[in-house]
């Protein structure tokens, strides 16, 4: 029977879907035919395909070959079947052991020459595969990138030759290995001068997950604070990293296996538009807030980006997730960030500064904060106001904070005590879970409504109050939400006072 199947995998978002390449030979006049809703590079493939097989001196079958990628239904692309093309086409015309081939799966594109080259998906594809309990062959630029899922079996080929030499039993392909971990070293919390507050707030943000909002005068140090957080982060888990390399594995930037263990930290300009921060193209690669996955989201000058990128978030801040709809296909992507955007309290810059050099009428600064939707602000759990240090506070000599490593103690000891109590941090609690933690007593529970009631505060914004509250009190490790709790993160809704934000 002229048949051979030969397993591979696609690339549908951060997920790697089995595709079957099937090969069947028949009389008639020769000709190459692919089906299965191939795009064109991958109808391109039967030139390479025929190339290689060629150059590594096999014989390309004089018939009719007709080529399924199943399923049918969902879309190919790229040059990451061509060898599994080419080896199909070598079992079913008998040239190699079609029986070999059942406990593999195959990646790579081919060159003319026969060697084989990199492609996008190599993480999700060897996760995929080690859960289908197959191994996978892998050319060598994805090597590094595929060892990373180290449950799984991956064999690394350079040629289209070795992998039929393998099939075969006359040639052992190499595991692919992992490169050595490097641990970069990230910038210090104690670079930051002064700035007491603001320093507390970063750490609340990191021991709870929270999200920040930065407000203050041009230099008075929002960059500087938000470039710090990563480093008082806790250490991600295996599961975290491998979920962060996976989306960085698809977006075609490529996997830095040196570094997979560290969060990311992303922070795109002001210009970008809302696809480049939520995802997309004809065949959807993931956006910002996907690449910083389970890390750090930087969005600087707020009220300068475009009103409808900034709409964008609403939904991925709440859900940790974002699905992108094209008329082709539909993708979900994780998109768990924590969010720190910095801003200027005015046009200028200088609203509120001791200088008195703002002239910023109030109107202005109205609109000019109005920018900023509402239900944006709501979601947003801390606001803080960074005031403009004296030059005294500035001098190289004067002591310098808390550096990282002490910092990022305390925050991993308030974190595992979230862990604990409820598995998640406290910024992921859902609504019956954060009024089963953070739970108050008669008195807290009257000052919540009276600030409530004074600052016009809505349920989203009481319910953040409280998961600040709670991660307050397990920096504290304190049980029971206190007063000094509760008042210290009714302090960080500073912006619901001012009426900042528009009609939402």
């Amino acid at each position: 029977m002229s048949l051979a199947l030969v397993h591979s995998r696609a690339r549908a978002g951060v997920h790697a879907p089995l595709v079957q390449v099937e090969v069947h030979l028949s009389g008639g006049l020769p000709f190459t035919q692919i089906v299965g809703l191939p795009e064109a590079a991958v109808r391109e493939s039967r030139d390479r395909v025929r190339a290689a097989i060629l150059c590594a001196q096999f014989d390309y079958p004089a018939r009719r070959i007709t080529i399924n990628l199943a399923p049918a239904d969902l879309p190919k692309e790229g040059g990451r079947f061509d060898l599994p093309i080419a080896l199909g086409i070598l079992a079913a015309s008998g040239q190699i052991d079609r029986n070999a081939l059942a406990s593999y799966e195959f990646i790579g594109e081919l060159a003319l020459t026969g060697e084989l080259r990199a492609v996008d998906g190599a993480l999700p594809a060897a996760i995929s595969a080690a859960n289908a309990q197959r191994c996978l062959i892998v050319p060598p630029g994805n090597a590094s990138e595929a060892a990373l899922a180290q449950h799984a079996e991956i064999k690394v080929a350079r040629t289209l030759l070795e992998v039929c030499a393998a099939l075969s039993g006359s040639k052992q392909l190499p595991d692919a290995q992992v490169p050595p971990t490097e641990t970069a070293a990230l910038a210090d919390l104690s670079d930051v001068r002064g700035q007491q507050h603001a320093r507390r707030a970063l750490e609340i943000a990191a021991a709870g997950g929270h999200h920040l909002l930065l407000l203050g005068s041009p230099g008075c140090g929002k960059t500087l604070l938000a470039s710090r957080l990563p480093g008082i982060l806790p250490e991600a888990s295996e599961e975290e990293a491998l979920e962060s390399a996976a989306i960085a594995s698809i977006s075609g930037r490529g996997v830095d296996s040196s570094r997979w263990r560290q969060r990311p930290y992303r922070s795109p300009h002001h210009t970008a538009s809302a696809v480049a921060l939520v995802g997309g193209g004809s065949h959807p690669r993931p956006g910002e807030i996907s690449l910083a996955h389970n890390g750090v989201l930087f969005l600087d000058e707020l009220p300068e980006w475009n009103r409808h990128a900034l709409e964008v978030l609403r939904e991925p801040l709440e859900s940790g997730t974002v699905t992108v709809s094209r008329a082709a296909r539909s993708m979900e992507f994780p998109a768990r960030f924590q969010l720190v955007a910095a801003m200027n309290p005015c046009p200028c810059g200088w609203a509120g500064d001791s200088s008195g050099r703002c002239r910023c009428s109030a109107e202005s600064i109205r609109r000019y904060r109005a920018r900023i939707s509402g239900p944006l602000l709501d979601r947003i759990d801390l606001h803080l106001q960074v005031p403009r240090l004296a030059p005294s506070e500035l001098r190289g000599d004067t002591s310098a904070g808390e550096s990282s490593a002490v910092v990022r103690e305390r925050v991993m000891q308030a974190r595992t005590r979230q862990l604990q109590r409820a598995g998640k941090a406290n910024a992921h609690l859902g609504q019956a879970e954060t009024l089963r933690d953070c739970a108050l007593s008669t008195a807290e529970g009257d000052l919540l409504e009276q600030a409530m009631e004074r600052l016009q505060l809505s349920a989203r914004s009481m319910h953040r109050i409280l998961r600040v509250a709670r991660t307050i009190a397990d920096l504290a490790a304190e049980t029971a939400i206190q007063r000094t709790h509760l008042t210290e993160a009714i302090g960080y809704r500073q912006l619901d006072r001012g009426g900042v934000g528009g009609e939402g």
